[in-house]
């Protein structure tokens, strides 16, 4: 194996495969707890408010760790920074399995957190640094394939695991993986790399943590405690004000901790609107189908994971032949396609009825799936692709940011929509009711209100998504085929993730 990362170089496959497993085990188990949620409820008794902590608490680090990989990416070598990211999930994984309490289970599951926060950004920038500009659609194809295999089979080995044996078996089935991948990569990755004079700004770390924690767990919150709740408002207001002393602060700092000069970049600040806005259309999806199946349709819950999987499975699927139509036609093409098949789709997920049929909903949603997946990697990666390579780092680590706080952005709004519709839907179908029966109505007639109610909110929330969506598809027309800039300064440091510091001279 090749004990270098380097432009130029044969890529290195080894290490790359390496932080491939690492990744896809990190995000198997993302997947995995959320159809547990309900058992771990009944047998550490706690409410849902509390629960949905083992969600939120793990977006929270997440957002908190993400920033300050940019930082870590610089500073230290790919093995360094692996093993660390193993040995925390892997610590963290084995915590929660034994878990007898929930703050135990919360605990594990945040350093879990804080290990899988490293491994994408990393990956993300091995990547880049290995292959050139006119190869990377297909790389990032073939690494789409693999991490999209992750929520396509997630969901339903959940459901055979929880159904036939303790939620545990979650943790139980992916710690001794994740204990081999972490023996794996301290035997065979031999990268080195050369000091780097670079000093932690602490002050730096407290403001991004209070900018987008604060940001994410308002946003989070909303949907559960309303938008005039303290819970909500009061960390979006100090969130907001930190992100802007964040920005102030990296603007003055020779060696920003997260650079906010990749927006200066016309194609990945585009890319980076594109995705975020993608990203709060894309919930509707992702939110909305299971409350319909389940809550309205009665759908069980295991019907609806395999409802979900064909969509899925065209997601991974499409990923290495997306990357392959991106390396030969560009980026804007695939996103306008993309794009109108996702407003299209959604706008028809906006016309549910209690008659829509259980194979319609499989083919609808493995159509918008389809579309979705001309959309994500074209779009990223053609954005990344114009920055100079000492921006890898903060490109990729601001993306992974962006993505998160917009669906914590998009999870708020479509809720909102969906829960104020449903009770001025059902305020106007109980005032019918009575109207046309001349007083009271059964309680059997309110249930059923209840339920055309918020089959009706949901519709709304998806018209609301179709409008989302659209703006991306308006945006995707600006998108132009992105080559690497050279850097205005002269002579800056390239610090990649590798064993290299390149000098990148003007011109």
């Amino acid at each position: 194996m090749s004990n270098t990362i380097g432009q130029g170089d044969r890529p290195p496959y080894g290490i790359i495969s390496i932080l491939m497993i690492g990744a896809f085990i990190a995000f198997l188990n993302n997947t995995l707890l959320n159809i547990a949620l309900p058992s771990i409820m009944l047998e550490l008794e706690v409410g849902p408010s509390t629960v949905q902590w083992l969600t939120t608490g793990y977006m929270l680090v997440n957002g908190i760790m993400i920033p300050m990989t940019a930082f870590l990416i610089q500073k230290y070598s790919v093995r360094r920074l692996f093993l660390i990211a193993m040995l925390l999930f892997s610590l963290g994984t084995v915590l929660a399995g034994s878990a007898t309490m929930f703050p135990v289970l919360l605990a594990g599951r945040m350093i879990q957190a804080s290990g899988s926060a490293i491994m994408m950004p990393l990956l993300m920038n091995v990547m880049l640094v290995s292959f050139p500009v006119e190869k990377r659609g297909t790389a990032m194809g073939i690494f789409g394939l693999i991490l999209m295999a992750a929520p396509a089979i997630g969901p339903t080995l959940s459901g055979y695991i929880v159904e036939n044996y303790n939620w545990r078996m979650l943790f139980h089935f992916v710690a001794p993986i994740a204990i081999a991948v972490l023996l794996l990569g301290f035997f065979l990755l031999k990268d080195k790399k050369e000091k780097i004079n670079l000093r932690f700004d602490f002050i730096s770390l407290l403001l991004s943590s209070f900018g987008f924690g604060g940001l994410l767990f308002g946003f989070s919150s909303a949907g559960e405690r309303g938008w005039d709740s303290p819970f909500v408002y009061v960390p979006i207001l100090v969130g907001a004000g930190s992100l802007i002393s964040f920005i102030v602060r990296q603007s003055k700092l020779d060696k920003p901790m997260l650079n906010f000069k990749v927006y200066k970049y016309p194609m990945f600040s585009l890319a980076s609107a594109i995705s975020m806005v993608v990203n709060m259309a894309m919930f509707s999806g992702m939110l909305m189908l299971p409350i319909y199946v389940q809550t309205i349709r009665g759908i069980s819950p295991l019907d609806a994971g395999l409802m979900m999987l064909p969509g899925a499975l065209v997601l991974a699927i499409m990923s290495p032949i997306t990357g392959r139509l991106f390396d030969k036609f560009g980026g804007r093409i695939l996103a306008i396609t993309g794009l109108a098949i996702m407003v299209v789709t959604t706008f028809y997920f906006s016309q549910l009825s209690m008659e829509t049929t259980y194979i319609s909903l499989v083919v609808l949603h493995a159509v918008r799936m389809f579309g979705m997946s001309m959309v994500m990697m074209p779009v990223s990666t053609n954005g990344l692709n114009q920055l100079p390579a000492r921006f890898y780092p903060h490109g990729t680590a601001m993306n992974n940011t962006l993505n998160m706080l917009s669906g914590a952005i998009g999870t708020a709004l479509l809720i909102t929509v969906m829960t104020t519709r449903q009770v001025t839907h059902e305020t106007t179908l109980t005032q019918e009711a009575v109207a046309a029966a001349g007083g009271q109505v059964s309680e059997v007639t309110l249930a059923s209100i209840q339920m055309s109610a918020m089959l009706e909110g949901i519709n709304d929330a998806f018209f609301v998504a179709t409008l989302i969506a659209t703006v991306a598809f308006l945006l995707s027309f600006f998108i132009k085929r992105a080559k690497p800039m050279e850097d205005s300064e002269d002579e800056q440091e390239v610090i990649l993730p590798q064993t290299k510091v390149v000098k990148l001279a003007e011109g």
